[in-house]
Formats: structure tokens, sequence, C-alpha cells
């Protein structure tokens, strides 16, 4: 069997991966689904870590227009994002992946605070590690947060997963027929051409490390592990033409 192409990856997830065929909050077969995705490719040998979103629960930007202070609107985002980060830790440690959740703001009774240097040695143990909290900081995105953590903890790949969508593409596939799928991309392709790819802030910062960006829809099978392997799945962003 061939060696997997990423040793270390950080798999990013959004909050309306986790809602599933729910109308609100989580969808439990989602968790199971992911969970045992990510328990597959840890029998690879390579270390996850992986950063969650709280859309299905949360959506900052809807309170923000309703009135709310936005920085208060983000943090109770970050509040989401625990509940979402506890779920997956449930379901992978009930497959039998040992799990720790950091968290960039302090909930000590559920959750370890975010220390570098203690997710790294988690990772080099072999134990699945997820992020909760985005950065601890309003205004950010958990795309931001995936961006930032896979740079900080040496990740060799950032799986940046899709609800139904195989890739980026130049509309969105779902309601434009015509839109055409990109096999690959440049970071300044991204950026210039404004695809929803992820924010522009999250998008500098992969751009200025030099890390590849593989987008893809997770709800394929073994997409996760295929991705790690190096097969051509989804769409590759990186400095390469």
């Amino acid at each position: 069997m061939a060696a997997p192409r990423y040793r270390r990856v950080l798999l990013k997830l959004s909050g309306e991966a986790f809602g599933g065929e729910v109308e609100y909050g989580i969808d439990p077969t989602v968790s199971s689904r992911v969970a045992r995705q990510i328990k597959s490719v840890t029998e690879l040998g390579v270390e996850v870590a992986v950063v969650v979103g709280g859309g299905n629960i949360w959506r900052g930007e809807k309170a923000e227009n309703d009135g709310m202070d936005r920085a208060t609107a983000d943090y109770a985002g970050m509040l989401a994002t625990i509940i979402n980060a506890l779920s997956l830790q449930d379901a992978l440690e009930r497959e039998g992946v040992t799990t720790r959740t950091q968290s960039a703001i302090n909930v000590q009774q559920v959750a370890e605070p975010y220390i570098r240097r203690r997710a790294i040695r988690h990772l080099e143990k072999g134990r699945v590690v997820i992020f909760a909290a985005g950065t601890g900081n309003p205004y950010m995105t958990t795309d931001t947060a995936a961006a930032l953590r896979a740079i900080e903890i040496g990740a060799d790949a950032l799986l940046m997963t899709k609800n139904n969508v195989d890739g980026i593409y130049t509309a969105d596939p779902q309601k434009d027929r015509n839109a055409r799928k990109f096999d690959k991309l440049t970071y300044l392709e991204a950026l210039n051409l404004r695809l929803e790819v992820m924010d522009s802030t999250a998008l500098s910062l992969c751009l200025e490390n030099k890390l590849p960006i593989i987008v893809f829809d997770f709800l394929a099978p073994d997409s996760i592990k295929r991705a790690v392997m190096g097969e051509h799945i989804g769409t590759l962003v990186s400095d390469e033409k």
C-alpha cells in the first residue's frame, strides 16, 4: 500500500456539515461518519487536527443584522463551536480514537486551553486534536482559525470540507448549471477571482506560508483518506500553476 502523501493534516469542518439532515443542531449520523473517516486516516499513521465551525447552532452575521453587538455575536459563535467539538470528540472516542479538545477561550471544565506545544505533543502521540472557539477573537472566522492553527502545528496540508460540493467552482453549482469546476488554482487566482474558498485573511495566510489547500466534499466515500493519500480529489489551491 502506498504511503500517505501528508504526514500531518488539519481538517476544517463547517458547522453546517454537523447539521446534516436536521434543521437545527447536530445530526449524530454525521458526527459518526466523520469520526470513522478520521479513524481510517489515523490508522495510516497520519496525525490529524480538526477545526470546527458553529453555523449549525449560531450564525453571528445574522445576529449582528438583527441588531446584536458584533463582538458579542462572535463570542456566542465560539461557544457553538465548542458544542460541535465535544460532539465530535465523543464520536471519535466511541470509535476508539484518543482525542483532545483545545479551546481558544477558557472553558477548562470541558476542554484544555489552546497551547501550541501541547497540541503538537498530542499529535506526536497519535491523538486527534480538535481546536474549538476559533482564534478566540471576534471578527475572525473559523476559516482563519483553521489556516492559523495549521501553520502553527506545522501541518502539511489544510483539508477544507464542503457539503455536497466537490471542489471550487466559478459559481455555486447548486444554483448555476453552467458553473465550471477548477482542478487546480493558485492562491492569487483564488483571491483575484473572489471565489468562495475561504475568507481572504485565511487565504492570505496560506499564501504567505505556502500551505496547500484541498477543497472537497467530505460526504463522498473515503474522501478524507483519499485526500491524505494524494489522490486527485476536489480542488487543489497552491503556489503551483
